[in-house]
């Protein structure tokens, strides 16, 4: 009987662990009709942050030494929008002078749906002190060419 309740738990474990399926019900469990589409799109690029970015930005968004710049507080982010999308679409590779301080790493693309990268931009560039005015959008990504 042991066995059994064991053997049952990880299978129900594994199953609710991992699937992209069950990260889109988490993310809708997270939203709520009163939000706005940007508030909603912060939450979901919270998650997929929290999933594919904070490992190397780190979860305050202040990178990691000269290996990985910081997201908070970044002029890079801020000043190049167009770039900033391209890069967390498709990656990054070479230099980049982030706050004054160069980096020359590489960025690997993460397989982000046109959706996913919406909502990270938008998380990220309404985070640590970062505001921007205008909503990073599908459409805005999939007119950011490879």
């Amino acid at each position: 009987m042991k066995n059994i309740l064991t053997l049952l738990t990880l299978t129900l474990l594994l199953i609710a662990c991992g699937s992209k399926e069950n990260k889109k019900t988490e993310i809708a469990s997270y939203t709520t009709e009163k939000q706005t589409p940007l508030e909603k799109s912060i939450a979901d690029g919270k998650l997929v942050f929290k999933d594919f970015c904070s490992q190397c930005h780190r979860s305050n968004g202040k990178g990691v030494g000269k290996t990985f710049p910081p997201l908070a507080g970044s002029d890079w982010l801020r000043d190049k929008r167009t770039e900033s999308i391209h890069a967390v679409k498709y990656g990054l590779k070479g230099e980049i002078v982030v706050n004054g301080k160069t980096y020359n790493g590489i960025m690997t693309s993460l397989g982000l749906s046109n959706q996913e990268t919406a909502d990270v931009m938008n998380y990220i560039m309404n985070s640590w002190g970062n505001t921007q005015d205008k909503m990073v959008t599908v459409e805005e990504v999939k007119a950011v060419l490879k």
